[in-house]
């Protein structure tokens, strides 16, 4: 994974851009893996990569932080999956990107 630090100051700017590079999917979490929300279609984990990721602290709250992941499937989508940080994450989410990661290790 790699973690881009332009300057990219707002979530909405960071997946307008991700939208331009063709990451046009959104992806959800789920027990069974990485589901498609354009084709229904899930990847586990060995069947994903993730390209970029960007994290976005609150300005006033640590409980406002999120992160947008950058993902590619081995079908060829690209979309994004967009995540809290703290008491306010998917477990679904951490969870499939825990897996994810240590697939790539």
């Amino acid at each position: 994974m790699e973690d881009i630090k332009e300057d990219m100051t707002s979530m909405v700017k960071v997946l307008d851009n991700l939208q331009k590079e063709g990451y046009t999917v959104q992806f959800k979490a789920t027990e069974d893996g990485l589901c498609s929300m354009d084709t229904n279609k899930t990847s586990k984990p060995e069947d994903v990569e993730i390209k970029h990721f960007y994290r976005f602290e609150g300005e006033s709250s640590a409980d406002d932080s999120s992160i947008v992941y950058a993902i590619e499937t081995n079908r060829g989508e690209k979309g994004t999956l967009v995540d809290s940080y703290g008491i306010y994450s998917d477990q679904h989410v951490a969870k499939f990107i825990k897996e994810v990661e240590e697939m790539k290790k």
